[in-house]
């Protein structure tokens, strides 16, 4: 099933692809010119990123009381159940929250050998990794967000033991009214709710990516610093 339906006049590829590829030779023709204007935007973008960091340290923290509560159920004999399936949902936001963060961090790993031989190489080799690495994980995102709308579609549920509030489910639907309504009944977990953290986690690493390749077009300088290991 293609969904390339055009968006203004443009397919969606286009959007996607194309012209995140023309802002970036439109970045390396103006050169240093654009970093002025553009260090809001900058700084703006840099919180995002480090928003993110922190949501994913929620989650972290999220699986520690998990685990925690999960423990001591155990041990007074009380029943909590789906515990293990909030667990794994956490263990995902964690993970795909931190991307972004963790990228602009240099945290991610990055094989400098054949970047470190002369200026030249440094330059372009680095410019061709990040922008490959920004086509690949747009293309991830937009899959992310396919399988978000699949998995809503065929209303697909847990397998597990998790339930949660149906109010909670018309809050993340955004249906304000139903979500005021207070309905506390019980359902399994929709699986696209927990897909959220991917999609968004995707989203995000995708404009990083994106945002880093325009940086270097203008300011020749790679953005991301390697994390220094003592």
């Amino acid at each position: 099933m293609r969904d390339w339906s055009p968006v203004m006049g443009l397919p969606l590829w286009a959007w996607l692809f194309v012209v995140p590829s023309l802002i970036g030779v439109f970045c390396l023709i103006a050169g240093p010119r654009l970093e002025r204007p553009l260090r809001p935007i900058w700084r703006f973008l840099d919180g995002v990123y480090f928003a993110s960091g922190a949501v994913a340290a929620v989650f972290m923290v999220t699986i520690l009381l998990l685990i925690v509560a999960q423990m001591i159920a155990r041990w007074t004999s009380v029943a909590l159940p789906g515990t293990t399936e909030f667990a794994g949902y956490a263990m995902a936001a964690t993970s795909f929250f931190a991307l972004s963060h963790a990228m602009t961090r240099g945290a991610h790993i990055r094989v400098s050998i054949i970047l470190n031989l002369n200026a030249f190489l440094k330059r372009w080799l680095d410019v061709f990794a990040v922008f490959g690495a920004a086509v690949i994980a747009t293309y991830f995102a937009r899959f992310a967000i396919k399988t978000n709308q699949f998995s809503e579609m065929l209303n697909d549920r847990t397998q597990g033991q998790d339930q949660i509030p149906q109010w909670l489910v018309s809050l993340f639907q955004l249906d304000f009214a139903g979500a005021a309504a207070g309905d506390s009944t019980l359902v399994y977990t929709p699986v696209w709710i927990p897909q959220l953290a991917m999609s968004i986690g995707t989203v995000l690493l995708a404009v990083a990516l994106w945002d880093t390749l325009y940086r270097m077009l203008i300011t020749g300088v790679n953005p991301i610093v390697s994390e220094a290991v003592e």
